[in-house]
């Protein structure tokens, strides 16, 4: 799993010229957006990508609320969090950061919490053996090597289960 947010970047970016300011971002500084792109609209990713300095783009995280949402995490967590090292007891945010929005969610009813919902990511495996969080648009899925599902289970914004489905969805 540690590879695999590194390379969901290369599958989730769409245009070459993202590819190129992507670049330009320094190691942490890409860590962090990596994190909080589950957070921001299209327009907001593009806005943050075209800032030429970093202190233009942290400031940007600032005032859109974004900033402490990664730093307040310590830097152990902060690192799980960028390698997909998703577990129990986790918070939602720290879900969303980790493998960004689900491809389906569902509110749960009959469990012992206030708000319970089910959290459905997909994952593929490519025959190179890189493992990808799936976003829906992806043009690798065809060639995937292994399709499988997570549930993630979230009572009360903390992740009391992940449980895996493998097969074809």
């Amino acid at each position: 799993m540690r590879r695999l947010l590194p390379l969901l970047l290369c599958v989730a970016l769409v245009a070459g010229c993202a590819a190129k300011r992507l670049k330009r971002l320094e190691p942490d500084e890409h860590k962090h957006y990596m994190a909080l792109k589950a957070y921001m609209e299209d327009g907001q990713r593009d806005n943050f990508l075209k800032l030429r300095t970093r202190a233009e783009r942290d400031e940007f995280l600032m005032k859109a609320g974004l900033w402490d949402r990664f730093y307040s995490l310590p830097p152990e967590v902060r690192e799980q969090v960028y390698g997909g090292e998703v577990q129990v007891g986790w918070t939602k945010d720290m879900v969303l950061m980790a493998w960004g929005k689900p491809v389906d969610s569902k509110k749960l009813a009959g469990r012992q919490a206030q708000r319970s919902f089910l959290y459905i990511y997909r994952f593929e495996q490519t025959q190179e053996g890189a493992l990808l969080v799936w976003e829906p648009g992806s043009k690798t899925q065809y060639k995937a090597a292994e399709l499988w599902e997570r549930h993630v289970i979230i009572d009360d914004d903390k992740v009391t289960k992940i449980e895996q489905k493998k097969g074809k969805w």
